[in-house]
């Protein structure tokens, strides 16, 4: 049986915003993995100080929630030699208005975005032109499905002992739409030199 604990997540105080719940993941150590594959819930952030993308968008997700926001999730997917992202979704207002983001990264132009896009896929866009591998290649590719994780309150995802990997198959395993033509792609050209300089400020090797 899965370890979970029924104790709510105490966030930290000041929480009280999506900017400031961005300010605290960019606070918190990027979690490079060292010892092995994580998937920590939130309460195992709080507990160890340090994040990757899919574990800092589940503690924004809890953070949102508790300032009125539903938990939504979306994972990004690169098929060009990359990583996939994770980004914790909120609107300008719980359930209404234009879309914004909350992220952690180890790239400084893949985190927080305004809520000013009018739709899903305008604000997944605007990660396009600085989502790129160490190549210089951009490689964003496609997007999946909104998760409200609140269809997994009952293993307790806020608080669980054990790594959320059945949270994290989830994610990748939902339908992905597709942003570009197959013409596309192969017409896209590398990287700006200055833009991927500018995207590793910060970097933890």
């Amino acid at each position: 049986m899965n370890k979970t604990t029924t104790t709510s997540l105490r966030l930290p105080r000041g929480l009280r915003a999506p900017d400031a719940i961005q300010g605290f993941l960019d606070d918190l150590l990027y979690n490079k993995e060292k010892g092995g594959e994580t998937a920590h819930s939130p309460r195992g952030v709080l507990e160890t100080r340090e994040a990757h993308c899919f574990e800092g968008a589940l503690l924004a997700a809890a953070a949102l929630r508790r300032i009125g926001h539903p938990p939504l999730v979306v994972q990004l997917r690169s098929t060009v030699r990359d990583d996939d992202h994770v980004l914790a979704l909120f609107r300008e207002r719980p359930g209404a208005g234009c879309w914004g983001a909350v992220a952690k990264s180890n790239y400084s132009g893949l985190r927080f975005r305004s809520p000013v896009y009018r739709s899903l896929r305008e604000l997944v866009m605007s990660y396009f032109d600085v989502y790129y591998n160490l190549e210089g290649e951009k490689s964003l590719r496609s997007f999946s499905r909104p998760v409200d994780l609140s269809r997994f309150d009952a293993r307790g995802w806020e608080t669980a002992e054990e790594s959320l990997w059945d949270v994290s198959t989830y994610l990748g395993t939902r339908r992905f739409t597709t942003l570009l033509a197959r013409s596309q792609a192969r017409a896209l050209t590398p990287m700006d030199r200055r833009l991927y300089d500018a995207g590793l400020v910060g970097t933890v090797r």
